[in-house]
């Protein structure tokens, strides 16, 4: 939350915008000193305000709301790094939307892991017609994903991120099971 901040100065006193018959006017000079303090939070905003839109530097709580403004792929539990690079990366993931590079992209933001994607289509060319089409009859996409501790919220997080991040007509399933190595609830 923005608001006062102790001992903060003003950029632009207004005392010293007052005309100058009150330049030795105690009660004025006191009087805007406290407008000073109401104001200067205001003024700091303004002069630091491309900070609040460079994610590496807004204060978090912006940064949350950054992330929703520019469609980033967050659901408010991800840790503050994660939160930074999935709002840093949303315009780029737009871009790329629909791809598996771009799913793939939006998975390891949320989640800190590359998964593994299965998809039912192929390419191939022949100098003879009529030869075998590549991929699968029906189309289709499975993600995995491996996490070291996954709980049933991963999965539901996992189905929400792919259901959006998918190539719209394309039918999909997830999965995600526990790494190796760790231990599964």
């Amino acid at each position: 939350m923005r608001g006062p901040v102790d001992g903060l100065g003003s950029s632009s006193p207004l005392g010293l915008m007052l005309p100058a018959i009150f330049a030795d006017d105690r009660l004025a000079q006191q009087f805007v000193a406290g407008l000073d303090e109401t104001v200067a939070p205001l003024l700091n905003v303004l002069d630091c305000l491309d900070s609040y839109f460079t994610p590496a530097l807004a204060p978090q709580d912006f940064t949350r709301w950054l992330g929703g403004w520019v469609g980033a792929e967050t659901d408010g539990t991800e840790p503050e790094q994660r939160l930074r690079a999935a709002v840093a990366a949303a315009a780029h993931l737009h871009r790329i939307r629909g791809t598996r590079r771009g799913l793939s992209e939006t998975v390891r933001l949320a989640f800190g892991v590359a998964p593994e994607i299965t998809e039912s289509g192929a390419a191939a060319w022949s100098v003879r017609p009529r030869g075998a089409i590549p991929g699968e009859r029906r189309p289709g996409l499975h993600v995995a994903l491996r996490l070291p501790d996954p709980t049933p919220a991963d999965e539901h997080r996992l189905d929400t991120l792919v259901a959006a991040a998918r190539p719209a007509h394309m039918p999909y399933t997830v999965q995600v099971t526990a790494a190796e190595g760790s231990t599964e609830r």
